[in-house]
């Protein structure tokens, strides 16, 4: 037998163990940085990997930068609590800490960017709306109540189709020592011409807090009133005194609209007169609400906004114009290049046009994207493209980020983004591309691009528009490829011809035109709406819903090759929740006061309310076009000056409402036995301990802290205003959730014919 090395027999396995590490086979004594490196590797695999498809992509990086931010904006929206607001920043820096260490670690310079630009575009998005929720918002005031006040008016909005003028005033309020900002709508008769921006008035008012929505899904005004700086809402009561008139020079761009509101409404009449006002100085108040409701079930609402549509006409004359007279100057043609001089002409017009029709978050966007592509075409560029709508929407985000949660901001982007992706899409590039034809052809596939643009305009917008107004215009592509050029190509240029004509007393004919061409328009939105099957009306679709059509949507838009049709997938998936989102059973408001039955198609409502947002609302909720029905006249209800008991069936068990409707006084025994008998009490008023019902009590200690309700009863569910609230100023402001509710006692099983 050999002998072993003198080193062998003296150190034994050591020698081995050694020899091992130095192999890289023990795992006892590796440093950690090898222990690392080996479980590391797989992640450093799938990392190469993801950055290699983001290479291939081709992905423009500011759309999605810009996207981060909106991200970071809608979590803001949707977390409850600021413990919750600031987790979030902290998960997006991490985010940016990953990309920052595979920079550090791998050459992975495509996933590395997307990691940093996102996490950090995420956490600005959070930071920023809440930065902006702190400096604007202004606490609602506690209760409702009536105050005598000198007032000073910040804003004057005529609205004579509802008979009232809107003043925005900043007052004090009580023992406030600082002022605050309210709007007053005072009656029509009451106004006068002296009530200006910056007059002194003293008004008596009577002083609502912002209200937050109705219902879960109803619109949320608590929460535009505290991004606006809105302490309360009210009506004058009694004469309005002017204490003092407005300073010189304090009307400025407001007077000048309200002028050329007037002046346009002098000459023409009716609602074609206020749509031409509406074009002319974004003065939208003398339409009618019929014709508001015909043009928004036609889909023809967005011409009623100043928008793209009518800043790009106006930038497109002005710049169209500039060149062509420029042209005829010799001297200025031989010396400079024309297209920029008619490039900055554009863009003042555009520019002035925004700020006379009052600088509205879609008017502000489409004056940036303009004037971007006014830019891009006078040094030689591409125009429209997804960096151009990126820029655009960041210097919007910067201004007013709490618009990412309104629907004017979604629809604008949304239409932008559609027509961007589709004609820069290669089969329609190939489509429009200049080929030698007959002429007709041109035409005729300028016409079809025009419809098939209109449909997808259509298609992008009704998640948005089912998702804020449960209803939407099926026909709107077919309406809009009359509509669209009727305004661009006849209204909006005769309107600007008959202001100019008036300068010289010769506007009267244009003016004729004008009404004419209007009035066909309104005929079409008219006969559209009236169509069967023109609206499509849908329950509120919930907040995963919608959040998957935009992420599907998103990515079939902005993501390159064939990974794009994978955004399909949620959208497919956002489609069939949203089909399969059954009608609510009872909609009760947050004050008790007004509740809704669906039953058969119909809403049975427990009071005729004088208001029409009220009943308007449940209806809209309840996705149903039908006018409400008093509960008092449905055989399945009985009812009695106090109270009315409803019985509804759902899949084969029947359910026992009570609903309080008087404030006359009821013993606690016999109320006590009355609830014990039914599985739902609803309540304006307080109900003592005693009343307790097989399922739920929503009196008025419930509703104060959950707001308003939305009832399934197959299913025993119960939405809540409260639970898409949290923490936010504007919800605690108008008197909201504190604590939780008192909870109710287990519900009893029935046998399905009791």
């Amino acid at each position: 037998m050999a002998m072993q090395p003198l080193s062998d027999r003296t150190t034994g396995r050591d020698t081995r163990s050694d020899s091992s590490g130095e192999a890289g086979d023990g795992a006892a004594q590796q440093r950690l940085w090898q222990v690392l490196r080996h479980v590391s590797s797989p992640v450093f695999s799938v990392a190469r990997r993801a950055d290699r498809g983001l290479a291939h992509a081709g992905l423009e990086r500011g759309p999605w930068l810009v996207i981060g931010v909106i991200a970071g904006i809608a979590l803001w929206f949707g977390l409850a609590t600021p413990v919750a607001w600031i987790g979030a920043v902290g998960i997006a820096l991490l985010l940016a800490t990953a990309g920052a260490f595979l920079l550090w670690r791998e050459r992975v310079p495509d996933l590395t960017l997307a990691l940093l630009g996102i996490g950090l575009a995420v956490a600005f998005g959070i930071l920023l709306i809440w930065a902006r929720s702190a400096m604007v918002g202004a606490p609602a005031i506690e209760y409702p109540q009536m105050e005598t006040m000198n007032a000073r008016i910040l804003e004057r909005e005529e609205q004579p189709a509802r008979e009232r003028v809107r003043l925005v005033v900043a007052t004090r309020v009580g023992d406030n020592a600082e002022a605050v900002k309210m709007r007053i709508n005072v009656p029509q008769d009451a106004a006068t011409p002296e009530m200006q921006r910056g007059a002194v008035v003293r008004v008596t008012a009577r002083l609502m807090p912002p209200a937050p929505p109705l219902v879960p899904g109803a619109y949320d005004f608590a929460r535009t009133a505290w991004f606006q700086g809105l302490a309360a809402t009210g009506s004058a009561v009694g004469p309005v005194e002017v204490v003092e008139p407005a300073p010189a020079g304090w009307g400025g761009i407001a007077a000048v609209q309200r002028d050329l509101s007037a002046h346009v409404r002098s000459h023409l009449d009716g609602s074609a007169g206020s749509i031409a006002a509406a074009f002319a100085s974004g003065d939208r108040g003398a339409i009618a609400e019929a014709d508001e409701d015909a043009m928004r079930d036609a889909g023809l609402t967005h011409l009623l906004s100043i928008s793209g549509l009518h800043v790009s006409a106006v930038i497109a004359a002005a710049y169209f114009l500039a060149l062509k007279l420029l042209a005829l100057w010799s001297w200025l043609a031989l010396r400079v290049r024309l297209p920029v001089v008619a490039a900055a002409v554009g863009a003042l017009a555009g520019v002035g046009y925004t700020l006379l029709t009052g600088a509205e978050v879609p008017t502000v966007r489409s004056c940036a994207a303009a004037v971007l592509v006014l830019v891009a075409l006078a040094l030689g560029r591409e125009p429209l493209t997804f960096r151009l709508l990126a820029v655009a929407a960041g210097f919007v985000l910067l201004l007013w980020p709490e618009s990412v949660a309104g629907p004017s901001f979604q629809m604008s982007f949304s239409a932008v983004l559609a027509i961007g992706a589709l004609h820069n899409s290669a089969p329609v590039r190939a489509f429009l591309a200049p080929r030698e034809e007959a002429w007709w052809m041109r035409p005729l596939r300028g016409g079809a691009m025009l419809l098939v643009t209109g449909l997808v305009i259509e298609i992008a917008l009704m998640p948005i528009v089912l998702f804020h107004f449960h209803r939407a215009g099926l026909y709107g592509a077919l309406a809009n490829m009359v509509g669209i050029p009727l305004v661009t190509f006849i209204s909006m240029p005769l309107i600007a011809l008959a202001l100019v004509a008036d300068l010289v007393g010769l506007g009267a004919p244009v003016w004729w035109l004008v009404g004419k061409s209007l009035d066909l328009l309104l005929a079409i939105a008219h006969f559209t709406a009236s169509r069967p099957g023109a609206v499509k009306l849908a329950p509120h679709m919930g907040g995963f819903a919608f959040f998957l059509f935009v992420a599907g949507g998103l990515w079939l838009a902005l993501w390159g090759g064939r990974a794009r049709f994978a955004g399909f997938a949620p959208v497919a998936v956002a489609t069939m929740l949203t089909i399969a989102t059954p009608r609510p059973d009872v909609l009760i408001s947050r004050d008790g006061r007004h509740v809704g039955i669906v039953e058969d198609g119909e809403l049975l409502t427990l009071r005729e309310s004088r208001s029409s947002y009220a009943s308007d609302t449940l209806s809209e909720l309840g996705a149903l076009d039908a006018p409400p029905v008093p509960l008092a006249s449905w055989p399945g209800a009985q009812c009695s000056g106090e109270f009315c008991v409803a019985t509804i069936r759902r899949e084969g068990r029947a359910y026992t409402l009570l609903l309080a409707k008087g404030r006359d006084y009821v013993t606690e025994r016999d109320l006590a036995a009355a609830c014990a008998r039914v599985d739902i009490v609803v309540a304006d008023r307080w109900l003592p301990r005693s009343c307790r019902p097989r399922w739920l009590k929503a009196d008025r200690r419930m509703l104060e802290q959950t707001g308003g309700l939305a009832i399934r009863l197959p299913d025993r569910e119960v939405q809540t205003v409260a639970q898409g609230q949290g923490a936010h100023g504007w919800w605690h402001g108008a008197g909201g959730v504190r604590r939780e509710p008192e909870p109710a006692p287990k519900p009893e099983p029935r046998k399905p014919d009791q």
